[in-house]
């Protein structure tokens, strides 16, 4: 079955707004635009997921990673690897983090940046609840995951709303860079 609508009908569906089409009108979806960003001392890696992951402090992750000799060119030699492999255990071990979780996050968070690629990630999704032709507050129906920085936050119509956003980091991939809160910024 096709249903056309004419110009009447668009006309309709537009005067009715979202509420015409079973939506409510106070309850206006959520636009969240970026919040993959690395910090630049991590050269790209996701190193607040990885630690997330890893159940440590981003700086234990960076310290430990810091002793690792990586290859310049081209992939690394099985010693190498192994030699690597030794010094981020040596240093992570004693936050109870063993070999086989290492693997597990190390190949979950594994990507090619050169080809396009980026860690697992699933969006976020929000409304911003209105009252009186103003956003009163945010409800977050799906907190996405795969955050590494606060993504910016929008809502149709709504010039200069500020809010602030803050993120979770979890050993569980799936709230792991999280939405935890949204919130509407004091003027």
């Amino acid at each position: 079955m096709k249903i056309y609508f004419g110009i009447a009908g668009l006309l309709m569906v537009g005067a009715a707004g979202w509420a015409g089409m079973g939506g409510d009108p106070n309850r206006v979806p959520v636009n969240f635009t970026g919040g993959f960003e690395t910090d630049p001392q991590d050269g790209g890696r996701p190193v607040v997921l990885v630690a997330g992951a890893l159940g440590v402090k981003p700086q234990v992750f960076r310290d430990a990673f810091s002793r690792v000799n990586p290859a310049r060119d081209g992939a690394p030699s099985d010693e190498r690897v192994h030699a690597n492999k030794d010094v981020l255990l040596a240093a992570l071990a004693p936050y109870g983090i063993t070999n086989d979780r290492l693997d597990e996050v190390s190949d979950h968070y594994r990507y090619r940046p050169e080809e396009g690629e980026r860690w697992p990630t699933r969006p976020a999704k929000a409304f911003a609840i209105l009252k009186g032709g103003e956003v009163v507050r945010f409800e977050i129906i799906d907190p996405g995951y795969g955050y590494t920085s606060a993504p910016l936050v929008g809502v149709k119509g709504m010039k200069g709303l500020r809010a602030t956003l803050k993120l979770a980091f979890s050993a569980d991939f799936g709230k792991n860079g999280s939405v935890k809160a949204l919130a509407l910024e004091k003027r």
